[in-house]
């Protein structure tokens, strides 16, 4: 195998332990997920596009949110789903398809927190400054808005995986579920701790920075909630933030688990679980949140199912 290894770049993934006994329903509980989320959040892209009502600003902009779902899900499951019926010993990939995977992954991390802050960006002009909405948010400015958060995504993300490149390799096991950044510089046994500096801040600007926009943005729009006695206008912006702040904390949580359990190495099983999840559970959900609490997209697809339900 080493010989392989070297010669091929060919890498064991460890991909997800699961005993005979549960492998189908697994692979049936990930494989639903997987067609669930991938479906929801093209009907929803599907939707935004075609919909006339929804070409606006606040929906544009949410169109990076399934945009990224759909990347976060199938950069990941379906390699896990072939894996699952794979023994552990011949679940190989080659070092290239490994970084591509890895590459992919955090650049839906990043994505996901970047693309919530120019959600809320939108939120926060909509409801604080509504005269000059129209004026701010121009098709010019969603473009440089929904630009800069996937730019910002791949170039740090191109550095930190940089990094990792230059390592020669002397380990050819990818002790996680899938392919990341820590996984790839692992396999080296020169000196890593450039990799371990850079992402350790890396991960505390993108979860600070995340944090701080959400937290300011809201504060503002709350002050304007609390002094304003706009009753359509706190209407609005508890219909619309709550929506923004429920898919920004589902997102946090899952991330904050994964990230807390990887200061307990003897969590980590539960660890390589949650990161997992961190890819399935905001995806499935985002599309429910949005569908069940947006007015226009929750009436389009009632009257969608009512036109089905009819017709049959």
């Amino acid at each position: 195998m080493e010989n392989l290894t070297f010669t091929n770049s060919i890498l064991l993934v460890e991909g997800l332990k699961v005993t005979p006994q549960s492998s189908y329903p697994v692979f049936i509980l990930l494989l639903l997920a997987y067609v669930f989320a991938t479906i929801s959040n093209i009907g929803l892209i599907f939707l935004i596009s075609t919909e006339k009502k929804l070409h606006d600003p606040m929906h544009f902009l949410f169109c990076n949110l399934p945009l990224n779902d759909i990347l976060g899900t199938t950069v990941i499951l379906p390699r896990l789903l072939k894996d699952i019926f794979t023994e552990s010993s011949e679940r190989y990939i080659t070092y290239v398809e490994c970084v591509i995977q890895a590459y992919f992954v955090h650049i839906f991390v990043a994505a996901s927190h970047y693309v919530l802050i120019i959600m809320a960006f939108d939120r926060y002009v909509a409801i604080c400054n509504p005269l000059r909405y129209t004026a701010i948010m121009t098709n010019k400015m969603v473009l440089k808005l929904s630009a800069s958060a996937w730019g910002l995504s791949i170039f740090l993300v191109s550095v930190m995986l940089g990094l990792t490149l230059r390592l020669s390799r002397c380990r050819y096991k990818i002790e996680n579920p899938f392919c990341d950044n820590a996984s790839l510089f692992k396999l080296s046994c020169e000196n890593v701790s450039v990799n371990n500096v850079f992402g350790i801040i890396y991960t505390a600007v993108v979860l600070s920075l995340s944090v701080m926009c959400i937290l300011i943005t809201y504060m503002r729009i709350a002050t304007v909630c609390i002094t304003s006695k706009n009753k359509a206008l706190n209407s609005k912006a508890i219909t619309t933030c709550s929506t923004h702040l429920a898919v920004y904390l589902i997102m946090f949580i899952c991330g904050a688990t994964f990230i807390f359990l990887h200061r307990f190495p003897e969590y980590s099983d539960s660890r390589k679980l949650a990161s997992i999840m961190f890819h399935v559970v905001p995806s499935g959900l985002n599309p429910l949140v949005y569908g069940l609490q947006t007015k226009e997209i929750k009436d389009k697809v009632v009257t969608f199912w009512c036109r089905k339900k009819w017709n049959s």
